[in-house]
């Protein structure tokens, strides 16, 4: 049953209890064995969402009422015209910013839109970009590659930045205004307390790619009933203190090619900060469309930074920081619908990033913007039906269509599908100078991309598998020692939030067909294939402590058996400017 409460009462109870947009168990959770497992099918996953409470004796005795508080929207417009709205922004993290990962090298046109003074805010926009490099690698050279006015990689006005960074600093603007942002909105104590409902007349989504809200979103809405679905890339990052003698701030280095072969698309980053000290942030990207489950993106990464053109900038440095994130590069093909009623999508969960560019950040802000500005004259109307129900505002969607941002997309739209030929890689760049910097993406046609990930792997037995360098401990470096930098902490006392569908598919299918791509793909080493204790067979080991919430075992599974939810509130990666 649901019991309002006031404001007041509502935020000490937040601070108290630090409720959860998740559902969370009593913590005897790994020491109880299901009455279902078997020597064959070991019990793994525990969650509610797959083991319903109401057949679980885990739950017999626990109070399942609920408090409701009630909110209306994230907007800045009420300030503007002294209109009193009550604003909330709940964020897993543990702080604002702290599970945020980019490159980044920013696109400042939305920022301008929201805050023209920004400069004056102390913005942490302390890298404008100086020097625009990009090249195509091979094995052991770079081929220089013209960076002409008007091609999408041009950075020319943009800024480097520590994103994490700058949205901490978004947070503080939203709270001089009054908006409460409740960061790591979990259950803190050990004695399990149902989660707050929060109300509101709409409230937005903006997860970040393949947020697991949103999944469910679409499926209860139909949200992408006329749209392809999603393609994806996974992003790996790492933070450099390098030799200052090889420090050149605002240089941005992009590059294409070796290691990846030329059917598998990606890239990598290389960008000198200036914030005081000798930093530069390096990193990259792997479509998730690649088909050989041999490949594992972790290590591309680590051998890429032996590269000649990239280690020199690296020896005699040090390795800082290390994380990954799960990248939306479906493009104009793939936007769902965005509005349905109470809500919306907004920012990089629907997927409005800018694929050759590498850029979402500026379109996610607008993309806000553009929300605001449909929401507010509803839900300061006076002749609101009701003061709780839900709002749908289609004029969201309307509003993004007559946007620069759909017009940014639009433009772009076939160059990421043209990687799909047989030429792949070199195919690619020559339709990107061909089509879009003569014809600016105005071609009459749309291309299509291949499909979902999880179905482009190949079985084992069609691939060749990969024989990666061992790590040197000087430029490249194993996985859990990577891991150990991102700051990644789970409580151990609660289900693990890597839930299986059903726990026999790993073996039966994954191991089986492609030789366990889940132990390759994961960027973190959460999933591991084991023996059995009898010493027949394996079995799939979740170390869900170790997840970084890159959500990628939810996109690539080619058995689509892996269900990401959510952890308690604060656990997860504790990024510093990532």
């Amino acid at each position: 049953k649901r019991v309002p409460i006031d404001k007041c009462t509502s935020q000490r109870c937040i601070r108290v209890l630090k409720t959860v947009k998740a559902d969370h168990a009593p913590p005897q959770l790994y020491t109880w064995r299901w009455k279902c497992s078997s020597a064959v099918t070991p019990r793994i996953t525990s969650h509610y969402t797959i083991c319903p409470r109401d057949k679980d004796p885990r739950w017999e005795g626990v109070e399942m009422e609920r408090f409701a508080d009630e909110a209306d929207v994230v907007i800045q417009l009420a300030n503007e015209q002294e209109k009193e709205l009550r604003v909330c922004l709940v964020e897993k993290a543990s702080q604002i910013g702290a599970h945020t990962l980019s490159g980044a090298c920013l696109e400042p046109s939305a920022l301008n839109e929201l805050f023209s003074d920004w400069k004056e805010r102390g913005a942490p926009l302390n890298t404008p970009v100086t020097e625009d490099v990009f090249s195509l690698l091979t094995k052991k050279y770079r081929i220089p590659v013209p960076m002409l006015p008007g091609l999408p990689m041009n950075n020319h006005g943009n800024y480097i930045v520590r994103l994490g960074h700058f949205v901490r600093w978004l947070g503080e603007q939203a709270e001089e205004l009054g908006v409460e942002i409740y960061p790591g909105y979990a259950a803190a104590e050990d004695v399990f307390e149902r989660g707050m409902e929060l109300h509101a007349k709409v409230t937005l989504f903006g997860e970040g790619c393949h947020g697991h809200l949103a999944k469910q979103l679409y499926r209860q809405f139909n949200l992408r009933e006329n749209c392809e679905p999603q393609t994806y890339a996974i992003g790996l990052k790492e933070v450099w203190l390098i030799d200052e003698k090889k420090w050149r701030p605002g240089r941005v280095e992009h590059s294409v090619g070796w290691p990846l072969n030329r059917n598998t698309y990606g890239g990598s980053f290389l960008y000198h900060l200036n914030e005081g000290e000798p930093l530069v942030a390096l990193g990259v990207v792997v479509g998730l469309d690649y088909t050989n489950p041999y490949l594992s993106p972790f290590r591309e990464f680590q051998r890429w930074k032996h590269h000649p053109f990239i280690a020199k900038t690296l020896e005699g440095g040090n390795r800082i920081a290390y994380g990954a994130r799960a990248l939306n590069e479906g493009g104009y093909q793939c936007l769902p619908k965005v509005t349905f009623p109470g809500g919306m999508l907004i920012g990089c969960s629907p997927g409005f990033m800018n694929v050759p560019k590498i850029k979402g950040t500026h379109t996610a802000m607008k993309s806000g913007m553009l929300a605001a500005e449909a929401i507010f004259p509803k839900v300061t109307a006076k002749d609101l039906a009701s003061e709780t129900a839900g709002l749908h505002v289609p004029e969201y969607e309307d509003n993004l269509k007559k946007s620069w941002i759909w017009k940014e997309l639009y433009s772009v739209r076939n160059i990421r599908p043209s990687f799909h030929s047989y030429f792949g890689l070199y195919g690619g760049m020559v339709y990107t100078g061909v089509f879009y910097w003569i014809l600016r993406g105005k071609e009459p046609w749309t291309l299509k991309h291949a499909g979902l990930d999880s179905a482009q792997l190949r079985p084992a037995k069609e691939c060749t598998a990969i024989e990666y360098p061992k790590p040197d401990g000087k430029l490249s470096f194993d996985l859990l020692s990577s891991v150990a930098l991102s700051g990644t902490n789970h409580e151990g006392d609660q289900p693990p939030h890597l839930t299986l569908k059903d726990d026999s598919v790993p073996v039966a299918n994954n191991l089986a067909i492609y030789d366990g791509p889940e132990q390759r793909f994961c960027p973190a080493g959460v999933y591991e294939y084991v023996p059995l204790e009898t010493g027949e067979g394996m079995r799939l080991q979740i170390n869900a402590q170790n997840c970084v919430h890159c959500k990628t075992c939810d996109i690539k599974d080619p058995s689509q058996n892996i269900n990401w939810v959510v952890p308690e509130g604060s656990g997860g990666p504790a990024y510093n400017g990532m």
